[in-house]
C-alpha cells in the first residue's frame, strides 16, 4: 500500500501534537470544575480565561465577546436563533444564501416552520458569489439578521463580507458569518470583517472535534437557546469542556502565528493541483471562484463520472478526498451548492473536493495527478452514456 495522501482537510484535521500536549493536564491533575471556588476549580477557570484571551487576540475582539460551544453547528444555531428570538418584537425577516452549510440552512428553515419567521435565500452566481445588489433589494423594514458564510465549505469561494457589513451597518441590521471553513486559512479580524457574530469549529484547524467558538459583538442581542447554569456569561449553559477549550485556543494561536507562511505554501500546492487536473483530465471543470477562494481548496466536476465512485477509486490508491460537505457524505442528492451555482444535476453528481493541509507536499500533489486521470478514464469507460 502506498503512502496515505490526505486531501480532505475541509472535513476535519488531525489534532496537532502541540495541542494534545496543552490539553493533557486537564484530563489528569488539573481536572477541576471551573465553577468550583477551591484551588483545583480556580486552576480550571484560569485555563479557560487564558483560552478566551488567546482566541480574542486572534479575532481582535474583547475576551467577553467570546462564547465557547460544542461545535460549529451549535455556534451557528446559537447565533441565528439567539438573535432571531431576541429581536422577534422588532422584526421577523432573516436573509441568508442558498449555499450555506446545513447548520445555517436548517436553523433558518426551523425558524420558518415553527415560529413564523420569513427567510430569504439569496442566489449566487456561477462562481458561488453573492450579488450585493440582490442582497440590498431583499432588505425590508422587518429584516433583523443576515447570515452569509465567509468561505464556502464545498467550493472554497470567499464572500465579500466587509462590503455586506457596510451595507447593513447603516441600517442597523446584524450580520453573522459562518467562518468555520476559514479557520486557520484566513485572517479572522472581526473588526476588519465588520461582523456582529462569527462561528468557528476547532476540528477545522487541528484542534479536537467537539469544541467551537461563537464571537458575539458587545451590544448584540442574543437569547440563549439552552438553559441551565450561568456559564459563558449566561449565554451558553453547561459545564465547560476545559481540555478541549484549551486545545482550541492553542490550535488557533498556532494557526495565526503560521498563517502567512502556511497560506503561501498551500496556495502554491493548490494552484499546481488545479492546473494539473485541468490539463490532464478532459472535461474537467473548476468549481468556485477562480481567485477569491480559500488557499487550500480545489474543487472540480467531471463529465461522465459519479463522485462517490471516484472517491472509492481514489481510496484504492490510499488518497482521501470528498465530493463536498462531510455532513452530507453518502447522500445520493447532488450538492445544493453546485445546483445553486447553476450546474446541471448530472454534472454536479461528478464532483470532487480536494483540500490541503499542513502535511501535504509537492510529491503528494504529483502522485495525485498521476492517479486521478486514470481513475476518471476507467470510470468513464464503464459508465453508460446518458
Amino acid at each position: 500500500m502506498s503512502e496515505q495522501i490526505y486531501l480532505d482537510h475541509a472535513a476535519t484535521t488531525p489534532v496537532r501534537p502541540e495541542v494534545v500536549e496543552a490539553m493533557l493536564p486537564f484530563f489528569g491533575s488539573r481536572y477541576g470544575n471551573p465553577s468550583s471556588i477551591y484551588g483545583l476549580g480556580r486552576d480550571a477557570r484560569e485555563a479557560i480565561d487564558w483560552a478566551r484571551d488567546t482566541v480574542a487576540r486572534v479575532l481582535h475582539c474583547r475576551p467577553a465577546e467570546i462564547v465557547f460551544t460544542s461545535c460549529g453547528t451549535e455556534s451557528d444555531n446559537l447565533a441565528i436563533k439567539g438573535v432571531a428570538f431576541a429581536l422577534r418584537d422588532r422584526g421577523n425577516h432573516i436573509i441568508t444564501t442558498q449555499i450555506e452549510h446545513h447548520a445555517v440552512l436548517h436553523a433558518c428553515e426551523w425558524l420558518e416552520r415553527y415560529f413564523g419567521f420569513e427567510v430569504t435565500y439569496l442566489p449566487v452566481d456561477s462562481t458561488g458569489l453573492v450579488d450585493l445588489q440582490a442582497l440590498e433589494r431583499a432588505l425590508t423594514d422587518h429584516t433583523i439578521l443576515v447570515s452569509v458564510m465567509l468561505a464556502n465549505n464545498e467550493v472554497g469561494t470567499i464572500q465579500p463580507i466587509r462590503a455586506i457589513a457596510d451595507l447593513l451597518r447603516r441600517r442597523g441590521i446584524y450580520l453573522h458569518t459562518d467562518a468555520v471553513q476559514a479557520g486557520g486559512t484566513l485572517e479572522l479580524d472581526v473588526n476588519r470583517l465588520g461582523v456582529d457574530l462569527l462561528s468557528l469549529s476547532g476540528h477545522k484547524f487541528y484542534a479536537p472535534k467537539g469544541v467551537g467558538v461563537l464571537y458575539v459583538r458587545q451590544g448584540t442581542p442574543l437569547l440563549p437557546i439552552q438553559q441551565g447554569g450561568g456559564q459563558e456569561r449566561g449565554r451558553r449553559a453547561g459545564t465547560e469542556n476545559v481540555p478541549y477549550i484549551v486545545g482550541l485556543a492553542r490550535a488557533l494561536e498556532l494557526a495565526a502565528e503560521e498563517l502567512p507562511s502556511t497560506t503561501q505554501r498551500l496556495r502554491g500546492l493548490r494552484d499546481r493541483l488545479i492546473a494539473g487536473v485541468l490539463e490532464r483530465v478532459p472535461g474537467a471543470r473548476l468549481t468556485g471562484h477562480p481567485t477569491e477562494r480559500l488557499p487550500n481548496s480545489a474543487s472540480f466536476v467531471f463529465e461522465g463520472v459519479e463522485g462517490e465512485a471516484l472517491l472509492l477509486s481514489l481510496d484504492q490508491h490510499n488518497i482521501c478526498a470528498s465530493t463536498g460537505s462531510a455532513c452530507t457524505s453518502g447522500s445520493l442528492e447532488a450538492s445544493h451548492v453546485l445546483k445553486a451555482m447553476g450546474l446541471p444535476v448530472s454534472l454536479a453528481q461528478g464532483s470532487l473536493r480536494l483540500t490541503l493541509g499542513r502535511d501535504n507536499d509537492a510529491d503528494q500533489i504529483e502522485r495525485t495527478l498521476e492517479v486521478l486521470p486514470g481513475a476518471i478514464e476507467r470510470l468513464r469507460a464503464v459508465t453508460p452514456v446518458r
